[in-house]
């Protein structure tokens, strides 16, 4: 018998089919795992090698094919969203995904990922279709198709999380982290209050620090910290990984439990951003302070203007009231203003608010220069560093730090910054960029720098803390008192290790699985939008405020949360 060319083996659309279907599947494993990505043609060849042993598509006694629609579509397509979020984000967070669809996703910066999303889109409709043809002609697949069905199913870890969450809503006890929650109160302030500037670097982690893997990407960030307090060890917990969340984290000192099922209105956006607690625009609206809020990228976006608007800020400022002011309307990126444009712009809301002089004022402010996957490097930066490739994310870092230090050094010059404290700090650890292995190969931790009156110059505190524990932090280095050192679910890194935070007494990963068990803390955010919270058992009492870490029966018999035991 005469061998087949090969150009027959082409045309036959059972090669076609395992080859979509081998490409595909390669293309996941590489992206989910950290495989290399020369692994992507091992595993499509290995599985059309099966496919060519076990005769898969042409078997050798074969029955009548069947017009059937296989169980596993819902499935594969399933799966396929979740590689796609791995791969533009690197790690799924459904928080997130909950928070943007109720706060709003206008307005957003993601055009790049557009292109990305058409290719992703017709790539699983070739899976699709390659394995609908697959088991309409081999009656093998038929058999077993229901079977995987289930075991994609139970492999997604996008619907793991959501049977966690939604499990989460019947939970007995779901109050472990709420009964931890501090009240945050400003017990007594300073003789003249500092006035405050917060620069929030976008994904401008302090993991970039290391300079064997990094260079010198990060080295005006580390001389501006030689002239301050440096924190190292701030870690990121769940629901504390995107930008409304770090900054709620850090401003409210609790992770941003999205409203998720519990929004009593499913169907509407969200008309307020976590009202049931105060945040540090409220607190430091009520001692007086003129506060603003100054970000590039529009206010609509995630809710932020809800956020702010809602929390004392009397002037929150995004895209459509600065773009207008720029010398030159066509200096934008998708999200809005680059960070040189920005930064001037802060500096004339600064003069602003000095010039009026009533009162201490605080500034907050939002960069983009660090965004993944590539950054959004300014003119300014491109006129110092050379020409950008369009890729390499240390390039933006270097952008991110070297602007933040210019404007810290030209407020200093003008005399803006005197009795102000400046807090300097990431809005969470980077999503997917091109350095991506390097960073994920050890410990990762976010930027938190504080500089101004009172701080000591060249003070490193290393601590295990995270996000929340920036919100007390900050307020006593303002010279406030706090409750016992603390706010929310935070615990100032100011106050010694006597005082340990809630990482330091629990790890990381068993406050994320009550985070997961648990809906007590999510109501108390949205408290207003959300049915009321169950009240205490009659005769049960409630732990002191100042009991945060020593706790109720559930905690004394060492109980620790479900899904870590």
């Amino acid at each position: 018998m005469l061998p087949v060319p090969s150009s027959t083996l082409l045309r036959h659309p059972r090669w076609w089919a395992l080859l979509a279907i081998g490409l595909c599947l390669g293309y996941a494993v590489v992206t989910v795992s950290r495989l290399p990505v020369w692994a992507l043609p091992t595993v499509a060849g290995a599985w059309l090698v099966a496919g060519w042993l076990l005769r898969w598509g042409a078997p050798r006694h074969p029955r009548p094919g069947a017009r059937v629609w296989p169980w596993s579509l819902l499935p594969i397509a399933l799966l396929g969203i979740y590689v796609y979020l791995n791969d533009s984000f690197g790690i799924v967070d459904l928080g997130a995904i909950f928070f943007h669809l109720q706060a709003g996703m206008s307005d957003h910066g993601g055009g790049e990922r557009l292109v990305a999303a058409v290719l992703y889109t017709l790539s699983m409709l070739a899976l699709l279709a390659a394995f609908t043809w697959l088991v309409r002609v081999d009656h093998r697949w038929r058999q077993g198709e229901r079977l995987l069905a289930l075991i994609l199913l139970a492999s997604n870890p996008l619907l793991y999380g959501m049977t966690q969450r939604g499990a989460a809503i019947v939970t007995d006890d779901g109050a472990w982290l709420d009964r931890r929650y501090i009240e945050p109160a400003i017990f007594e302030a300073p003789a003249s209050p500092p006035n405050l500037l917060v620069l929030y670097l976008e994904s401008m982690e302090r993991t970039y620090a290391d300079r064997e893997r990094f260079g010198d990407a990060y080295a005006d960030l580390e001389a501006l910290g030689e002239r301050g307090h440096v924190f190292e060890g701030v870690r990121q917990l769940d629901n504390t990984g995107w930008t409304m969340a770090g900054k709620i984290a850090s401003q409210c000192g609790t992770p941003l439990m999205p409203a998720g099922l519990l929004h009593d209105r499913q169907f509407e956006p969200l008309g307020r951003v976590v009202p049931g607690v105060d945040c540090l625009g409220d607190l430091l609206a009520e001692q007086g302070y003129r506060l603003s809020y100054l970000g590039g990228a529009s206010t609509a976006f995630a809710g932020k203007g809800l956020f702010y608007e809602g929390h004392g800020f009397t002037e929150v400022i995004g895209r459509a009231e600065l773009e207008p002011r720029l010398e030159d309307p066509d200096y934008i990126n998708d999200w809005g203003l680059f960070d040189d444009s920005l930064y001037a712009l802060t500096l004339e809301e600064i003069r602003r608010l000095d010039a009026e002089g009533n009162g201490p004022w605080g500034v907050v402010n939002l960069t983009i220069a660090g965004h993944a996957p590539n950054g959004y490097p300014a003119r300014a930066c491109r006129e110092r560093q050379g020409e950008f490739d369009g890729v390499d994310i240390l390039y933006s870092v270097a952008c991110s730090a070297w602007l933040a230090r210019y404007l810290v050094e030209r407020l200093e010059d003008e005399g803006l910054l005197e009795n102000t404290l400046v807090m300097i700090a990431s809005d969470h650890l980077t999503m997917r960029v091109s350095v991506w292995d390097q960073l994920t190969a050890g410990e990762r931790d976010n930027t938190f720098i504080l500089l101004g009156p009172g701080i000591e110059g060249g003070t490193r505190i290393r601590r295990e803390a995270s996000m929340i524990d920036l919100f007390p932090t900050l307020l006593e280095a303002m010279g406030f008192t706090i409750d016992k050192h603390r706010a929310g679910l935070g615990v100032s890194l100011l106050a010694g290790p006597y005082e340990q935070t809630l990482v330091e007494r629990h790890g990381l990963e068993p406050l994320n699985a009550r985070m997961r068990e648990e809906n007590a803390l999510q109501q108390r955010l949205w408290e207003g939008l959300v049915p009321n919270r169950p009240e205490e058992p009659e005769g049960e009492e409630t732990p002191p405020a100042d009991e945060q870490v020593v706790e109720s029966p559930y905690d004394a018999t060492g109980e620790v949360p479900a899904s870590v035991q």
